[in-house]
């Protein structure tokens, strides 16, 4: 092919990738006071994406709290699997995988960064009765990539909190008189 040929190509490729809103995904902008944070979590494998996330977007992960160090806590980070359909032989054929995550953000003085929010997400999957070790197979690349939704979901958060700094004071002053939660089916 002569260069003229491949190089219109590309430049039909890019204009291509430019015209449909296709964009690299960029670092989050968290709030200022989260330049140093501590990650506390009972569940390893989203404690370990947090931090990936978080490093990548230019933020210290310290192993320990203290002075001037944010802390971000995930009390709960919890799977349930449930039953959606089940056969005329009474046989289940569908199960759907939730996981639910609560979450707070405090800068290194106590202040909330972000007050107590929920998110939870789903996953539904075929159950096939003769293939039991590859439900189970399913069920962890389920659980994996729900994991990894979840942590974009809390980065977008965090991110919404860094840009809008006056509403998360307004909420977390708000949660104090009513307690309420955010949720997200996806």
């Amino acid at each position: 092919m002569s260069r003229v040929v491949k190089a219109s190509l590309l430049l039909m490729s890019l204009l291509s990738l430019a015209a449909c809103g296709f964009h690299l995904r960029q670092n989050v902008a968290l709030p200022p006071a989260m330049q140093r944070v501590h990650v506390v979590s009972g569940n390893l494998n989203m404690q370990r994406g947090l931090e990936r996330a978080l490093a990548a977007s230019g933020v210290t992960v310290e192993d320990h709290g203290g002075a001037d160090i944010a802390e971000f806590n995930v009390p709960v980070a919890a799977f349930t699997t449930e039953t959606l359909s089940v056969s005329g032989a009474a046989r289940v054929t569908e199960y759907t995988v939730r996981y639910h995550v609560e979450f707070d953000a405090h800068d290194g003085t106590g202040q909330p960064l972000v007050p107590h929010q929920r998110i939870d997400m789903q996953r539904n999957f075929s159950y096939d009765a003769t293939n039991t070790i590859g439900t189970q197979a399913q069920v962890d690349a389920i659980q994996s990539a729900l994991n990894d939704d979840m942590v974009q979901a809390i980065l977008f958060r965090l991110q919404a909190a860094g840009r809008h700094p006056g509403q998360t004071a307004a909420a977390a002053a708000a949660q104090d008189v009513q307690p309420a939660s955010s949720s997200s089916t996806h």
